[in-house]
């Protein structure tokens, strides 16, 4: 599996190569580039309970990511949760952490819960067994995503000038997310033979995370000036 997921990375690095370094979904794509890798290498070193459904999650993961990705580049509507990024993506007033942490949200908040329900069904796991690789791919996220804010929010001359984007990834957690997104797997799991309901509650999560990802677009100024160089530190 972990083969797998290093092809996954092989596209993603294709996606990379294709857009401008200050295009907002390559900034995104460059951090969950990172994130990847870092699943690779815990695969690899046995760190996960259940590696083959671990390796299974980590690529139906990512493979929405791509799609989304895939749907918007050939004209087709993505999920609502991508569309403000997709949308946003060369803006000149956002800044590369508010890209980047807004990829986060649409990813973890509507795409996570998702792929864990699509690796069930895959593997045939029930849900309360990936709990523990769930939170392992968590603590992946979550450490790249430290190193994305450090990286990427302004170094303490420009707090001033940039209190706006101060109060925007301030007001958004990926513990938070995370939780939710177990939260919605779980009624999403026992919604499952539902499909009615079990549609409508896809839908309605798909548009409240898109609400979010909007706001924490909201343009701040500056957004060019640290594009390139900064995101491109994130190893991969």
């Amino acid at each position: 599996m972990t083969t797998d997921v290093d092809g996954v990375l092989a596209r993603m690095h294709g996606v990379d190569a294709g857009l401008p370094p200050g295009d907002g979904v390559a900034v995104f794509n460059r951090v969950y580039a990172a994130v990847t890798a870092e699943v690779a290498r815990r695969l690899a070193a046995g760190h996960f309970a259940d590696p083959e459904a671990a390796g299974d999650l980590a690529v139906r993961f990512a493979g929405r990511y791509l799609a989304a990705v895939a749907d918007d580049a050939a004209g087709r509507r993505p999920p609502a949760c991508w569309r403000p990024l997709l949308r946003m993506r060369a803006h000149p007033d956002i800044r590369p952490l508010q890209f980047a942490l807004a990829g986060i949200n649409a990813h973890v908040g509507h795409d996570l819960a998702l792929a864990v329900l699509d690796t069930c069904r895959a593997t045939g796991r029930e849900l309360p067994g990936l709990e523990a690789d769930f939170d392992r791919v968590g603590e992946a996220l979550t450490q790249i995503e430290a190193e994305v804010r450090e990286l990427l929010m302004p170094g303490p001359d420009l707090l001033e000038a940039a209190d706006p984007l101060t109060h925007l990834v301030g007001s958004w957690s990926l513990a938070r997310a995370r939780d939710a997104a177990w939260a919605a797997a779980r009624l999403l799991w026992a919604l499952r033979g539902a499909h009615e309901a079990y549609d409508e509650c896809v839908s309605h999560l798909d548009a409240a995370v898109g609400l979010v990802g909007r706001l924490l677009l909201t343009p701040t100024g500056g957004g060019r000036q640290s594009s390139g160089s900064s995101t491109g530190a994130i190893s991969s």
